[in-house]
């Protein structure tokens, strides 16, 4: 018998996320600087009938069916319904919070299959726009409809606590609210050498997303003023929302900062963002 095939698909972070345009055919173009933290989900492939199983502290209600992206994934990957997977998802991050989640999980099970012999499939954006990036699961520049990426090899490891409130935003909603859709692009991406470096540049760029969240969900800008209030150095939200983070000077304050901001009844987790030196 094979031994299981596991694969992190961790959390996302959408730095800065700029909305440049929209094609013809509805996908909107943008320029996101992301990274990717220290936790997340994790997956388990091993060979055998076509299933999937979910557990986790935020699996009950997700869909276990062709609905899933961990099974449209390995369905566009070739995987079979007799001869092919057995998926296994441990569900540690909350649904439709805009870090990842699922797109994160396509990808690990995507890397999972490649390890077992199958080929990446060709266009997998067309599964969710931040596929590609966590595929590479690595601090990069995201342009495009997600499709155009563009690795960095310097960025440092930053203490980062991530919190939710407890609410979920649908992304087609906040794009269909958007109001801008031709906006600037990021400026030129430096070498970081440090936290300063890094929030010096954030503090140009922004989340283009954000204030159509906020006006959906207002409980984000309390996060984000909480996160402030708890020693970040800078804080955003994230993708789509509603998951915001804050950067810190060091794992100590983070923790500190996670446990205080715990007390509201959110998720809030202190971690890493994983350097360019760690990533695959």
């Amino acid at each position: 018998m094979c031994a299981p095939i596991v694969e992190s698909a961790p959390a996302k972070i959408n730095l800065a996320l700029h909305v440049t345009g929209r094609r013809e055919d509805g996908y909107h173009l943008l320029d996101s600087l992301v990274a990717f933290a220290g936790i997340g989900d994790r997956v388990t492939l091993v060979p055998g009938p076509m299933s999937l199983k979910i557990d986790g502290p935020f699996g009950a209600g997700l869909g276990n069916d062709c609905t899933n992206l961990c099974w449209k994934a390995a369905e566009l990957a070739g995987v079979g319904a007799s001869a092919g997977v057995s998926i296994a998802l441990q569900k540690n991050l909350p649904v439709a919070s805009g870090i990842g989640g699922g797109s994160a999980d396509a990808a690990a099970v995507l890397r999972g299959l490649a390890r077992m012999g199958y080929d990446v499939p060709e266009g997998v954006e067309c599964l969710g726009a931040d596929i590609p990036v966590c595929l590479l699961s690595r601090p990069a520049r995201m342009q495009g409809i997600g499709d155009v990426l563009t690795p960095l090899h310097h960025f440092p490891a930053i203490s980062a606590v991530l919190v939710n409130p407890g609410i979920s935003l649908s992304t087609p909603e906040v794009f269909r609210a958007l109001t801008s859709r031709d906006n600037a692009p990021l400026g030129p991406v430096p070498h970081f050498a440090g936290i300063a470096d890094l929030i010096a540049w954030l503090r140009q760029t922004r989340n283009d997303l954000e204030p159509v969240a906020r006006s959906l969900q207002p409980h984000i800008a309390r996060v984000i003023e909480a996160l402030e209030n708890s020693g970040a150095g800078f804080a955003r939200m994230s993708g789509s929302g509603a998951t915001c983070f804050g950067l810190y000077a060091n794992e100590t304050q983070a923790r500190n900062a996670a446990e205080i901001l715990a007390r509201n009844g959110w998720w809030a987790v202190a971690t890493e963002l994983v350097p360019a030196a760690s990533g695959r």
